[in-house]
């Protein structure tokens, strides 16, 4: 059986330490380099809430702790929250996985304390931005590129739609493609698509005094921020109100849970992709079922496996040099659900022809090394260290990315490069081919959504999309 994938859950309800105000909370910080890494060994996360104001004072920050410290004693992590910026040095930071910008503003800490969280990002530490946490540091470069993007200006309070792009994030997984709530939209300096991954974007017309043109995103993430850290941002936060919404609770319980690493997802810039399965009736139109059983589409936009074996493939056209990305989730329900996605293969009513002339990309929780989630089928296994780190757990959304140059098939899993393969095999060819999702069987029920493909200018090799040169295993490599 395949080794769990990292997802640390408490047994126990978890203590829940509130640091006074007036100092940072006292306690031995594990090991780490020099004091400024996170600690090992421990029975759960645990998250510091930093609210320090120096300009604009936000009502809703009492909410805003109550509702992590709620989050922490129903998902297995304790929670200390300080206004005091005494608590930035390498030792007492050592002690967290992730600390919570939540509504902070203006220049809150000196030079030396922003060393010591500087630091502690690149070792590891997991970075929240809630709301003002945009207003806040203007003249610290690092803090920039962390939270993403600096406020600019807001319109009043009121509704507005937001577009969700990405629905296998733990912070957007619970959304539908849209969500109506009630908020102060920022309107931000810059646009933070470029490096990050946009979560979740307003709908400018769907309410007054929005000024980004359109492409205005209000909650986003990154991965590998200054050395190994991660950072999410969500706009949402300004009323007590959002505090007390379940969707709002969970979209910041995701942001927490993917900040810490105790949830994966691929957090690289994603821009030029176009859907070929979008969640809706009229996307299926050019795909076809080959062979016995069938995939439902349901209401939430995902297709799930029926029956089988067979294979739902796209027969409009054939691709040669791409990028293909897809969501994936197995049911969880007997933990040993299988499924998989087939690149380079002729067009067929036959599903064996896929089997017998293209490769598959197994999903599979518990077969052999080279038949199980993040193989070549039968050909080459998973770096299986590197995709257990970036598994998700049977119940959870993961993300593939399938990435074909010529006869060279690279495979990330939530953003971490966990496969690469080349094809030698004279009667196979990857560099032109259909692509398909396999339906198993009765018993093995997983399901797809957000199918999308970017062709590539060039078949050779070279990094993944969003990916920084010289960045050993892609961005998000951990």
């Amino acid at each position: 059986m395949r080794a769990r994938a990292r997802l640390v859950v408490a047994t126990a309800a978890a203590t829940l330490l509130i640091g006074c105000v007036s100092g940072p909370a006292q306690s031995e910080p594990g090991p780490g380099p020099d004091g400024g890494g996170r600690k090992d060994g421990k029975a759960g996360e645990q998250i510091l809430v930093f609210s320090k104001t120096a300009g604009f004072r936000h009502d809703s920050i009492p909410d805003g702790v109550a509702a992590v410290r709620d989050l922490g004693a129903a998902h297995g992590f304790t929670v200390d929250a300080t206004e005091d910026s005494r608590a930035f040095t390498p030792k007492n930071l050592a002690r967290y996985d992730a600390v919570i910008w939540l509504s902070t503003t203006g220049d809150v800490l000196n030079s030396g304390q922003q060393k010591a969280f500087e630091r502690y990002v690149r070792a590891g530490g997991g970075y929240v931005g809630v709301h003002a946490a945009a207003d806040t540091e203007y003249d610290w470069p690092f803090y920039g590129g962390l939270v993403g993007a600096h406020f600019q200006s807001h319109p009043a309070i009121q509704p507005a739609k937001i577009k969700v792009e990405d629905q296998a994030h733990p912070a957007t997984a619970h959304l539908g493609a849209g969500w109506d709530r009630t908020d102060e939209w920022y309107n931000y300096r810059s646009n933070p698509r470029a490096q990050a991954r946009v979560l979740a974007s307003l709908d400018e017309s769907s309410y007054s005094g929005g000024t980004m043109g359109g492409d205005h995103p209000i909650a986003w993430c990154q991965s590998s921020v200054g050395g190994a850290g991660r950072s999410f941002y969500t706009g949402g936060g300004h009323t007590e109100q959002s505090y007390a919404d379940p969707a709002f609770r969970t979209h910041l319980l995701g942001g927490i849970q993917y900040a810490t690493g105790a949830a994966q997802a691929d957090c690289r810039p994603e821009q030029g992709y176009t859907p070929l399965f979008d969640g809706t009736a009229a996307s299926l139109t050019r795909w076809k079922q080959a062979g016995p059983g069938s995939f439902a589409l349901k209401d939430d936009g995902t297709l799930t496996s029926v029956g089988g074996m067979g294979l739902l493939w796209y027969a409009d056209r054939s691709f040669a040099s791409y990028s293909l990305k897809l969501d994936w989730r197995m049911s969880g329900a007997d933990k040993d659900d299988n499924s998989g996605v087939f690149v380079g293969f002729p067009p067929s009513d036959d599903p064996w022809s896929a089997v017998d002339n293209g490769y598959e990309i197994q999903i599979d929780a518990t077969d052999v090394p080279e038949k199980t989630t993040g193989s070549v089928y039968g050909f080459k296994s998973a770096d299986l260290a590197a995709r257990d780190r970036a598994l998700n757990p049977p119940g959870r959304w993961n993300t593939y990315e399938l990435r074909v140059e010529g006869e060279r098939l690279r495979i990330w899993l939530n953003g971490v490069q966990i496969n690469d393969y080349t094809n030698t095999d004279p009667a196979r060819s990857l560099r032109d081919g259909h692509i398909g999702i396999q339906n198993h069987g009765g018993d093995d029920q997983v399901a797809f959504r957000d199918i999308r493909v970017k062709e590539l200018v060039t078949g050779r090799g070279g990094p993944a999309p969003g990916t920084a040169p010289g960045v050993a295993g892609g961005a998000g490599a951990r």
